[in-house]
């Protein structure tokens, strides 16, 4: 096979950079350490996958060639990524060598057959929806942080994508906190659910969050595609029953406080050093226009508190939350204020941003709360 084509640096580490994300450091089948570059003429389609997410990236080159064949990942990366701005010359010879060539100097290394790349997923009969970048990115961006990491509960280490034609909602909980990120000025033609893996969520998150294309989402029973620029990615969705999350958010929530949400965020970060480094737990007063801060740790005897000023409207009272989640929730939030609503201690407390959010954008996110002593 003596084939060759013309590429841009730029435009190929540019594209590897994203693929390379899909590829596991510690492969059990050796295959997929690969890069699968499919040549035909001026059109190079470039693969990575780890069987539970496969991506593509179709670039330009300059070539009157044909074939498939497949190169070490990190090896490319590491090399192209080291070489300057400029075109490349890729040489294949038929003794499975290939050569990249430039102005300065050329470098070689074996080639593998492709017959052993698994087969691309086929999905025919799939819904789809076209959805903004910006907003796919937003989403995940608001709710990933809110994922679990239990294997034993695996449709809570991933996102619940719910489509309706009221609204889009896309929601992360790991049983103690939850975020629901809600869409009300988008719609699909038909109710459906499918919960995405954290791994290619984060991939999209990363490449839409500069783009203002729109992404074209096909999903079926058991795998999402989505199509986007010169990109596609499918996904092996997880399967089983997502928690009725609806359940656990309280309805009525008479005591409400409204607080800037860095000072609040910055109090809670200093008081949160004072707090049981196995609990966590940390003591949220509210008394009229003032809020106090505190933890104690008695097998140190550590102790703090701190007083701001705040709005609150409701009775008085005082509630214990994990310092690490309340940290989270608040370092994820863009808002300047957020209001947090309330029933009793012993119930979640829900947040959200009192400003700063587009038309037709929701955010709601809920912690769960700590027995106070």
């Amino acid at each position: 096979m003596n084939m060759k084509f013309l590429v841009s640096s730029d435009e190929l580490i540019k594209n590897l950079q994203v693929l390379r994300g899909v590829i596991n450091n510690n492969n059990t089948i050796p295959v997929l350490d690969n890069f699968l570059f499919e040549l035909d003429n001026n059109n190079l389609k470039i693969t990575a996958s780890d069987l539970e997410t496969t991506m593509t990236a179709n670039v330009e080159v300059e070539s009157e060639d044909k074939g498939r064949f497949l190169l070490p990942a990190r090896l490319l990366f590491d090399t192209v990524k080291s070489l300057p701005t400029q075109p490349l010359t890729f040489m294949f010879e038929d003794d499975h060598r290939m050569e990249i060539i430039n102005d300065y100097g050329k470098y070689s290394f074996a080639y593998s057959d492709a017959d052993d790349y698994p087969e691309l997923i086929d999905m025919e009969e799939a819904e789809s929806i076209v959805l903004p970048s910006g907003i796919i990115s937003e989403a995940v961006s608001k709710t990933i942080f809110a994922t679990g990491n239990d294997d034993l509960r695996p449709t809570m280490t991933g996102i619940l994508f719910e489509f309706s034609p009221e609204s889009l909602n896309f929601v992360g909980t790991d049983a103690h906190k939850l975020v629901k990120y809600e869409r009300n000025d988008l719609k699909a033609d038909n109710e459906t659910q499918f919960v995405m893996p954290k791994k290619p969520l984060q991939i999209l998150k990363n490449y839409l969050a500069g783009l203002e294309d729109d992404v074209e989402i096909s999903y079926d029973e058991r795998n999402a595609h989505f199509k986007f620029g010169n990109m596609e990615l499918i996904s092996r969705l997880i399967n089983g029953k997502y928690p009725n999350y609806r359940a656990v958010i309280p309805t009525d929530n008479p005591n409400v406080l409204t607080i800037d949400r860095q000072k609040f965020l910055d109090v809670v970060k200093r008081i949160a050093i004072f707090a049981n480094q196995a609990t966590h737990l940390i003591r949220v007063e509210m008394n009229g226009a003032e809020l106090k801060v505190s933890a104690e740790d008695l097998d140190f005897s550590n102790q703090a508190e701190e007083r701001l000023s705040c709005n609150y409207n409701g009775e008085d009272m005082a509630i214990g939350f994990n310092s690490k989640f309340l940290i989270e929730i608040l370092s994820n939030l863009d808002s300047e204020e957020i209001t947090l609503n309330m029933s009793v201690p012993s119930k979640a407390a829900i947040i959200h941003p009192a400003d700063g959010l587009e038309e037709g954008e929701k955010v709601m996110m809920l912690i769960m709360p700590l027995m106070l002593s």
